[in-house]
């Protein structure tokens, strides 16, 4: 069974948008996943076709009407597999992980939810079971951008979609460390050289400085993946900086 996906959204023009080309465009021809789009304003019940409403308590902005979210959550549902997690694409989620990303993949696929204006009436989370899902510390206009990019995410891992099955296997994320550095030809370049070991031909030590890399990085960039990564394997910061 192919990954399904569905997105319910006020602007469903967006999709697939950049996952119908590249590979994700062709794993889509070949069958390996499907997208569909759900207008959410189809479920609007008044003559105005209103989705939104002014903040309980007052404030600025607008929010989405739970019942109206909760009918095309419900339809969405109802023509596709029926076990698919249902997430919302908010900046008050869980940061989104490579990890959660490869479990979505495994399975027959998601439902997402595109917010606008102020967001969405708490009760849809409770009310329909709906994960909350934060891709990065940032604001956007609206879910659409982050969840074509969840989708990216999940096309990726599809088997088939990137040809050899380890093709990810040492990218960032996957091990819990940032990717080492990559070269390729021509060997020097404005001064710059590809290093040494690299060009070494010694596969043994062509490994040791990638992970020791990996290690640097995360280290330097990422404190908050390093300190994970040590709890995550009982290591003391020094420890994991040998390479242990």
């Amino acid at each position: 069974m192919s990954f399904a996906a569905t997105v319910c959204t006020l602007y469903p023009d967006m999709f697939p948008g950049p996952l119908g080309i590249s590979l994700a465009g062709r794993a889509r021809d070949e069958g390996k996943w499907s997208i569909d789009t759900v207008q959410i304003r189809d479920f609007a019940t008044d003559k105005h076709r209103t989705v939104d409403d002014t903040p309980a308590g007052g404030g600025a902005g607008m929010v989405l009407k739970v019942d109206v979210l909760a009918r095309a959550i419900d339809h969405a549902r109802e023509n596709g597999p029926a076990d698919r997690p249902v997430i919302a694409m908010t900046p008050r989620g869980k940061p989104l992980t490579q990890a959660r990303v490869r479990e979505l993949a495994d399975g027959p696929g998601v439902i997402l939810l595109c917010g606008r204006f102020e967001g969405y009436d708490e009760r849809i989370f409770a009310g329909r079971a709906v994960e909350e899902v934060c891709i990065g510390d940032i604001v956007l206009s609206g879910g659409e951008p982050a969840a074509l990019m969840l989708l990216d995410a999940c096309i990726r891992l599809l088997p088939g979609v990137m040809g050899a099955a380890s093709s990810g296997d040492e990218e960032s994320f996957e091990s819990g460390l940032l990717e080492y550095p990559q070269y390729t030809r021509p060997t020097q370049w404005e001064g710059a050289t590809i290093p040494e070991v690299l060009r070494s031909g010694d596969h043994g030590k062509i490994a040791a400085w990638r992970k020791q890399q990996a290690v640097d990085h995360t280290r330097s960039r990422r404190p908050d993946l390093w300190e994970r990564y040590c709890d995550a394997r009982g290591l003391s910061a020094s420890d994991a900086q040998r390479g242990k």
